[in-house]
Parts: structure tokens; C-alpha cells; sequence
């Protein structure tokens, strides 16, 4: 169904490349991501982008692709930053290499106000992610635009086939949105992307996979995993939902998640392993280590309380694979091990014994597939939370006495989000400890106790981030809160960091 007049977004291992499918789902038409070893063999595409990546179109072993094939397709193509400098060697220009790196915002001035840029601003602000730059430009290729030093940041090869240096899918490129849209207006008859379509095709796929096998479904109570549980229980498969609680949630968390499913009709079991997970990471202090743990221990806890179970279901989704790489083809470099793309979650796969009906979809689409199945809005809009839970908001090692301390500082904060009405404005929002201890007087006397921070961000679909610039308000009454309520901690502190190149969870 979805391999006919679809806009195909082939890989290159770009950090961003899940943002352009998502930026094109956004637009109304249908995007799948391709690994670059699957072209041609992508259906019959409407459109065609190439995206960036981390290689040198230099390098010996540069990803690479049919130019030939590619041209057969007869459709709009448009290369984003690598994808760019490779369509330009291939039309018969040169690319120059270069040790200086341009990351960040820059202005585009355009040269024509029409096709890819009609309507808009010049100088309008991208953003640049690259080394090498467009050396020779090809006999009958045209420059459309350039950035503030007058370097060509984007070529035309011919009517529908362009190249541009920035990256327009990430927000900080303001009318990025507008240039794709540009950009699919060149295509004819593109496949439109509804999400009820989406909910019928996974169900279907559901029922066809699973059959009459019993499949294991691990809830925290997190959109991604609540969506995956109802949507299997709408599927009528043949489910045990698992609550591990292991002792890394937030404050009354188990509590909350059980009254969830309980108003949405869905049973689950609960498995209390805190002991075994805090054991499991006592004195582990490596980010790295400690998601590998919690991802091993998830395993072991779910085979060990349902037996001979068949098949395993995870709520992943896009930005956990491209993070994780844990694609074998994929060209991206990791970022950061997600609990649920262990080794051993990958040597299941190859088993075909995990199910992951929503790795194709961002958190927004998650949430509207969530509305689809009737879910209530005010679990869907619970503010994200990750998997192996507060140990990636306590760098260093783990301990209760640690967890104790974020659980107690991040329930006031929350609370106080709550209570200014500013909870449902914000993406996502914690307080994360900071490992070293400082200085201050509590009572006439000195203190030497932990730092909190506070972070709230705002996003799309977690690739990229910002900061909220909440009122001072809710600041300082938090603040005060936690100084005078929350033993151990002598300072407080907010993050004002954006993704990138900070992540949004610490570790």
C-alpha cells in the first residue's frame, strides 16, 4: 500500500533524517526512510530526498547510490546537505573537503523567489550541519541561493531536481517547512498520510504477525507503551501486560499507572523488582552500562514472569532507532543505547520474536493514535518518560537515597506546574540531580549538600529541543520548596540548554 506515489527518504545517517519523514507526514503525504543498501528497490516513489550524514563524499568508503537508477524514477529529487554534495559529483561538479565545521544557525539570500523558495523570506534563518562545501558547480546547473558569505548553499540541476546545504526538517531552520512544501509541489498524485489509515493498516499487521501466540507487552505507563497495550488489546491478541516496577519510577508513579489501565479497561500485572534492579546497578556509574543493565533486566524480569511467552512487544519508536543506530545499516553514529535496543532485544528481532507496531511513528503521531483508539487525553498528554527511568536522571551511581531526592524535588516541581497551568504547555519536564556538592547555610549553619536542576523543554518529537523560559514565578516558588522541604539538596539550578547539543534527559 504505502510503496506507491510515496515520498521515499533514503538514509544517509543523518542525525535529523527521522525529521524529514516526520516534517513530510506533517505536510499530509506519506514518507518512509530507506536504508541506502534497499535502493533501488523502494516501490515507485512520488518524490525522492537524500539526506545528510556524518561521512565526506571524499572518503574511500563514502555512502553511495545507483545516480542512474535514481534518474529512472523520473520524480522530484532533492538532496539535503550530503545528499546535496553527492548529487553534485553525480551531475559532474566537485565537492571540496575541509577540516572546519559549520554548525549552527545561518542567513539564506535567495536568487529566485520562486520554485523551491517562492514565498519565502531573503535572508531567511537554517541551519548548517556540515564540513565539506560545493566546489565546481556542473554546466547547466544554476545557484538558488547563498548563505551570508556568499558561498552557494543551493543548486538546481534541473527543473525538479535540487540541492540545498541546510537542513530544513529541524525547527531552527524557520521556513524550512515551507521549502519542502515547495519542494513536494513538484510531485504528482503524492499518497496522502492519515493516521486512521496508519491505526487500520497496524492492526491488520498485528493480527498477521502474532496470529494466536502469546505476546508480552511491558506498560510503565508512558504514552509510547499504554498506546502499544490498548492497540494490542483492540488487535485482540493474545496479551499479558507487564508493570515492572523497578524502583526507578517518580513519586507514586505505580499508583497512578494502575488507575490508568483500570479506567481504560486494559489488565495488567505488576512486578515488583526494585531490589533486583538497585542491586543490579549498585556502584555502576557509566550512562552506557546502566542502560544496558536496565534493558537486560527488563528482559529477564518479563521471561522470568511469563514463562515460555512467544513474542515480545515494545512501544519504539522512531528517534529510539536512529539514537540507538541499532539499525545494521544504518549509516547514523549512536547517541545513546535506548533500554529497548539492547543486544539481546536485537538477537530477538533476528528471532522475529519482538513486535514493535509503532516504530515508525514520532511521540506526536503516537499521541494521535492514541486519540483514534479512544484513549482519554489526559494520560496521552502525560509529559514523556524514559524507560530505564530516574537512573538516566542521576548521573553517577544510583542509590535510594539519590532517587529519593529527584522524586521529592520533581514532584514539587511538577506540582507547581500544575498548579500555574503550565504542565500542558511544556513537552517535557523534570529534575535531575547533579552530582556534586556545594557550599551553603542552612539554619545559621553550613551545609554541604547536592545541586538540583530543573528542566522543562519544549519539542515536536524529541530529535530537537528547547528550553522553556518559564515565568520566574514558578521558579522561585519551586525553588523555595525544594531548599526548604528536600533533605540534601542546597542549590537549585535550571537548564537552559537546547537539543542539540545537549540531550533532554541527562544521560
Amino acid at each position: 500500500m504505502h510503496d506507491q506515489q510515496h515520498v521515499a527518504v533514503l538514509d544517509f545517517g543523518s542525525q535529523y533524517t527521522q525529521l524529514i519523514v516526520r516534517r513530510v507526514r506533517e505536510l499530509g503525504y506519506f514518507a518512509k526512510l530507506y536504508a541506502i543498501e534497499d535502493f533501488p528497490n523502494i516501490g515507485q516513489p512520488g518524490a525522492i530526498i537524500l539526506s545528510g550524514g556524518p561521512s565526506s563524499t571524499s572518503e574511500p568508503d563514502a555512502p553511495d547510490l545507483d545516480f542512474a537508477a535514481l534518474m529512472a524514477f523520473g520524480v522530484p529529487v532533492l538532496g539535503v546537505c550530503y545528499g546535496m554534495q553527492l548529487l553534485n559529483i553525480k551531475f559532474g561538479g566537485s565537492v571540496e573537503a575541509s577540516d572546519r565545521r559549520e554548525y549552527g544557525p545561518a542567513s539564506l539570500f535567495t536568487d529566485e523567489a520562486t520554485g523551491l523558495y517562492e514565498g519565502i523570506n531573503s535572508p531567511s534563518q537554517v541551519w548548517m550541519s556540515h564540513s565539506d562545501t560545493v566546489k565546481v558547480i556542473p554546466d547547466g546547473a544554476k545557484v538558488i541561493a547563498r548563505n551570508q558569505h556568499g558561498t552557494p548553499v543551493s543548486l538546481k540541476w534541473n527543473e525538479t531536481c535540487f540541492g540545498i546545504q541546510f537542513h530544513p526538517e529541524v525547527t531552527h531552520s524557520h521556513e524550512g517547512l515551507q521549502i519542502l512544501n515547495n519542494f513536494l509541489s513538484h510531485a504528482k498524485d503524492l499518497q496522502p498520510f492519515h493516521i486512521d489509515d496508519f491505526k487500520r493498516e497496524i492492526i491488520d499487521g498485528i493480527r498477521a504477525t502474532v496470529g494466536d501466540r502469546q505476546i508480552v507487552c511491558g506498560v510503565s505507563g508512558g504514552v509510547d507503551s499504554t498506546v502499544l497495550a490498548v492497540l494490542l488489546h483492540a488487535a485482540g491478541a493474545n496479551v499479558r501486560a507487564i508493570f515492572v516496577d523497578h524502583g526507578l519510577m517518580r513519586k507514586d508513579e505505580g499508583i497512578e499507572v494502575r488507575k490508568n489501565f483500570a479506567r481504560m479497561g486494559v489488565p495488567i500485572e505488576t512486578v515488583d523488582c526494585a531490589e533486583r534492579f538497585l542491586t543490579a546497578l549498585d556502584g555502576v556509574d557509566d550512562p552506557e552500562k546502566k542502560r544496558v543493565i536496565i534493558g537486560n533486566l527488563f528482559i529477564d524480569v518479563f521471561w522470568d514472569s511469563v514463562g515460555d511467552a512467544e513474542m515480545l512487544a515494545q512501544g519504539t519508536l522512531y528517534p529510539d532507532v536512529i539514537e540507538s543506530a541499532s539499525n545494521a545499516k544504518s549509516k547514523a553514529s549512536k547517541i545513546k543505547t535506548h533500554h529497548n535496543r539492547v543486544d539481546r532485544i536485537l538477537e530477538l528481532q533476528a528471532q522475529g520474536k519482538v513486535l514493535e507496531p509503532l516504530a515508525e511513528l514520532f511521540k506526536d503521531e503516537v499521541r494521535e493514535l492514541g486519540i483514534a483508539l479512544g484513549i482519554p487525553r489526559d494520560i496521552l498528554q502525560r509529559h514523556p518518560f524514559p524507560g530505564p527511568g530516574l537512573a538516566v536522571r542521576c548521573p553517577g551511581v544510583v542509590n535510594e537515597e539519590r532517587l529519593h531526592i529527584i522524586r521529592e524535588c520533581d514532584a514539587i516541581f511538577i506540582g507547581k506546574l500544575k498548579e500555574h497551568g503550565w504542565y500542558d504547555k511544556v513537552w517535557q519536564a523534570y529534575a535531575g540531580l547533579v552530582p556534586v556538592k556545594t557550599v551553603g547555610v542552612k539554619g545559621d549553619e553550613r551545609s554541604y549538600e547536592w545541586a538540583i536542576s530543573l528542566r522543562a523543554v519544549i519539542s515536536e518529537d524529541a530529535m530537537t529541543a528547547d528550553w522553556v523560559e518559564l515565568p520566574y514565578q514558578i521558579l522561585r516558588e519551586t525553588s523555595h520548596r525544594i531548599l526548604n522541604e528536600v533533605k540534601g539538596i542546597n542549590r537549585v539550578l535550571y537548564d537552559v540548554s537546547t537539543k542539540p547539543p545537549a540531550s533532554i534527559e541527562w544521560e
